[in-house]
C-alpha cells in the first residue's frame, strides 16, 4: 500500500471553496480505487494550510489513477472549481507506506 500526503497552501480566506473542492475528490478517489483518508482543514493554528490523505494499493495503481484523471469529467470539473475560484496557492505531495499492526 502507498498513501499519498498532500500539504496545500491556500488563501486563508478560501477555506469555504477549499472544502467544496476537497468534498468532490473524496468519492472521485474511492471510486477510482483509492482509499481516502480525509482532508485536514485548519482548526488552530496556521490558517492557510490544508492537509489531505489517501491510499492506493501500489505504486502503479496510484500511477494507473493519475493517467485516469486527465480525462475523467468529474476530476476535471474539479480542478476547474480551483482554477476559477483560485483557492490553491501550492502543494507538495509525499507518498509514504504505513506501519500497520501485524
Amino acid at each position: 500500500m502507498i498513501t499519498c500526503y498532500l500539504r496545500y497552501v491556500i488563501d486563508p480566506h478560501k477555506v469555504p471553496e477549499f472544502e467544496e473542492y476537497a468534498r468532490l475528490w473524496i468519492p472521485i478517489v474511492n471510486r477510482m480505487g483509492g482509499t481516502h483518508h480525509g482532508y485536514f482543514l485548519p482548526s488552530e493554528g496556521a490558517s492557510n494550510i490544508e492537509l489531505a490523505l489517501f491510499s492506493f494499493p501500489s505504486l502503479a495503481a496510484y500511477e494507473d489513477y493519475r493517467s485516469r484523471m486527465a480525462v475523467d469529467p468529474e476530476c476535471v470539473a474539479a480542478y476547474e472549481l480551483d482554477r476559477r475560484n483560485r483557492i490553491i496557492i501550492s502543494y507538495e505531495r509525499s507518498f509514504m507506506r504505513p506501519v500497520l499492526d501485524a
